[in-house]
């Protein structure tokens, strides 16, 4: 079987037939999809089952999980069913939270988000947080992988030390990657080329805008964005 590249494709469209479409045009060159909230809140799991069945790729269920543990606990419970190869919850929620989430969705990959790639270091003291993003980062992904999340979401910029603080079997997944073409770093505000962002040691990108945008242009515009990101990894 050929090995796709590490590309998950961030589907930030509320429109159904959009994302099947940007999925079945990018699908030879992304292992999967992402779905997040803006889609979840107008399709619901009825509308991720309808993105199932139109492919075989991996499903990212981004919902960012972050409540009481009682309430995220219950709330993954809702979504285990769908089977969602990563289902995505806040670091900062604490370890009770994520080892609820873990053991509601035991068929799932829990993945932890530590500092959102849009927050700069002064959005992060603005917040309260004591130490600087890469110290954060760093220890929001030790307690989630001891907490038992299997994948950690950082922003490049963390990737190295964060790969030294937890076992090697955990998957290391970045947002806020910006081909060389794309100027514009949209609401990302710590970023890395994709090939930088593998060779720091990422083990998949999240990739949009620079692919998704180019919709318009028409879908093998589209297609071919994808292949130059995926030809620069290989």
């Amino acid at each position: 079987m050929k090995i796709k590249p590490p590309i998950i494709l961030a589907v930030d469209t509320p429109e159904l037939d959009t994302a099947k479409a940007w999925v079945e045009c990018t699908s030879e060159f992304t292992s999967a999809y992402k779905l997040g909230l803006e889609f979840f809140l107008r399709h619901g799991a009825q509308g991720v089952r309808q993105m199932q069945n139109a492919t075989d790729a991996d499903l990212f269920l981004d919902l960012k999980l972050h409540d009481i543990p009682n309430t995220v606990t219950q709330a993954a419970l809702q979504v285990a069913d769908l089977s969602p190869r990563f289902l995505t919850v806040h670091a900062s929620g604490g370890s009770a939270m994520i080892q609820g989430a873990v053991k509601s969705a035991p068929l799932s990959i829990i993945t932890a988000v530590t500092v959102l790639t849009s927050l700069s270091e002064i959005d992060w003291v603005e917040i309260g947080f004591a130490q600087d993003t890469g110290k954060s980062a760093v220890a929001l992904a030790q307690m989630s992988v001891k907490s038992g999340a299997k994948a950690i979401v950082c922003s490049p910029l963390e990737i190295g030390a964060i790969s030294e603080a937890i076992p090697a079997h955990i998957l290391i997944i970045t947002p806020g990657v910006r081909p060389k073409q794309d100027g514009a770093k949209d609401d990302q505000n710590r970023t890395m080329t994709p090939k930088e962002a593998i060779d720091a040691g990422a083990d998949l990108l999240v990739i949009g805008r620079p692919i998704t945008q180019l919709w318009e242009t028409g879908p093998e515009a589209m297609r071919e964005r994808a292949k130059a990101i995926a030809g620069e990894l290989s």
